[in-house]
């Protein structure tokens, strides 16, 4: 952080600007803030602020924007994973049937559903990395694998959680901050302390090009294992998370959820290509999740002001996933620019090095 602050520090407003303008979370970083900023004045800066709407907030979504960014480390280490979204139902199920079922705590009962998700993030990359089937197919078949698992486990929605760990997800601690988002930094901090070490490194490396990554001495396989663990570790916590939202068990529950996260990453500005960071997919998260949000309140208001105006969800998820599209292109059509860009700028500079080296 102080090696970007001081190379920011002597340049002019401008240059700042196109500095950050350059970065691939720029227009994810855009989109967020004006989703924020829609929301606000849709709900209220009172009511939006309030401790019990933020913990609201805090409580519905942070399972989803866990799963997304881990999505986004496969996406950066160039592989993907559709159905993130049925493992999330899979440790919801595991850890419910394991506690009544087995009678053995509730703690315990999530570490066995966190390693459920390990394990399927461990079958998955032997179908991507060892017998290099194509990622989307085999994470499509494993979809209907894990949910034919979940509904074995649990036919249909059943099962409860102890109030007091209901409480500890749903309540704010100290009556201010959101006891959700305890799960979001303990993730980010596990992220912060990965990107330090040299799979940080090599991540962009693989995801950029295998072949010159291995010809480096970086092995693809490896690599992709850790980002396979670390995606799973994290889906686990999401899963737990939904398990304490809910307070229930669902083997249906966050299926649709697989194709949306990886909206959210390439709406935030990450690609397949070592392209990107874990901040693209934090806004590109919360922008979906902002403007699912500011949707609901928009509609709110318009019944308000047309008493006898009749609006189903239908036109609320029509609205909100179209906005969500014109995100895509927009943050598509700036990725493409940025890139070019880059590539422009090394060409540019390889040249004028060559030729200082030609004169001399």
């Amino acid at each position: 952080m102080q090696h970007i602050v001081d190379r920011l520090s002597g340049l002019s407003i401008r240059d700042i600007f196109t500095h950050i303008r350059r970065r691939p979370s720029f227009m994810g970083f855009v989109l967020f803030l004006t989703a924020l900023v829609l929301n606000i004045a849709l709900q209220g800066p009172g009511s939006f602020f309030s401790v019990r709407s933020f913990n609201n907030l805090c409580v519905t979504n942070v399972p989803f924007l866990l799963v997304v960014l881990a999505q986004g480390v496969l996406l950066m280490s160039g592989t993907l994973d559709i159905s993130i979204g049925v493992q999330l139902a899979l440790v919801n199920v595991v850890t419910i049937m394991t506690t009544q079922e087995w009678g053995i705590p509730f703690v315990l009962g999530c570490v066995i559903g966190i390693i459920a998700a390990m394990v399927a993030s461990v079958i998955l990359w032997v179908m991507v990395s060892i017998f290099r089937l194509p990622d989307l197919l085999a994470s499509f078949a494993l979809m209907y694998a894990i949910r034919g698992a979940s509904i074995l486990i649990m036919p249909h929605p059943m099962g409860s959680v102890d109030r007091i760990f209901f409480r500890a997800y749903n309540q704010p601690i100290g009556g201010i901050f959101p006891g959700a988002l305890v799960a979001l930094v303990l993730v980010l901090l596990v992220w912060l302390y990965l990107r330090r070490t040299s799979f940080g490194t090599n991540i962009y490396a693989v995801g950029a090009n295998p072949q010159s990554a291995f010809a480096a001495g970086i092995s693809p396989i490896k690599v992709q294992f850790q980002a396979f663990m670390y995606k799973g570790f994290v889906t686990g916590i999401a899963g737990v998370c939904i398990t304490l939202m809910t307070a229930s068990g669902d083997p249906r529950i966050a299926e649709p959820w697989g194709l949306r996260t990886l909206a959210a990453c390439i709406v935030g500005g990450l690609t397949f290509g070592g392209w990107g960071s874990l901040a693209c997919a934090f806004f590109g998260g919360g922008f979906l999740i902002l403007i699912q949000s500011s949707v609901y309140f928009l509609f709110n208001l318009m019944a308000r002001v047309l008493p006898n105006l009749w609006i189903t969800t239908y036109w609320h998820n029509f609205v909100a996933d179209s906005i969500i599209f014109l995100g895509l292109l927009t943050t598509i059509i700036t990725v493409k620019g940025q890139r070019e860009t880059l590539r422009l700028n090394i060409e540019k500079k390889y040249m004028v090095k060559r030729r200082v080296t030609d004169a001399d």
